[in-house]
């Protein structure tokens, strides 16, 4: 299974990167609160702490977006993306288990564990070979 569609790894990056960066990492960046409301988390009363941490957490994406844009378009650091990739998707099923288990997110949060397993799965697909 592991880099099975491993010579399309660029398409792959670069498919994933404009997805993410707009679904995920800006609007997380730029408006974490309004993101967090779509997703249906209940906002509290103080606010600024969930802020710093939204946009924390948009920054670090869009750093991932840059490494996949940049593997993608070049093949520079190709192999290290997909590291980081894997290692981000199994992370965030861990995150989101636990939110599960603990009965603190919302459903769209759950329901995320399905989507990190399926880019767990396709990111080895897709590995380079």
């Amino acid at each position: 299974m592991l880099g099975l569609w491993g010579e399309y790894a660029h398409v792959y990056l670069l498919v994933i990167a404009v997805t993410t960066t707009l679904v995920f990492a800006l609007p997380i960046f730029l408006a974490p609160l309004a993101w967090a409301r779509r997703f249906g988390w209940k906002i509290p009363a103080e606010t600024d702490l969930a802020i710093y941490f939204g946009r924390c957490l948009g920054a670090f994406i869009l750093i991932v977006e840059c490494l996949m844009l940049r593997a993608g378009l070049t093949g520079v650091g190709m192999l290290f993306t997909f590291e980081v990739l894997a290692l981000v998707a199994v992370l965030m099923i861990a995150v989101h288990v636990r939110g599960a288990v603990q009965g603190i997110q919302p459903i769209s949060e759950t329901l995320e564990i399905g989507m990190y397993s399926g880019l767990l799965a396709l990111t080895l697909l897709f590995w380079p070979q």
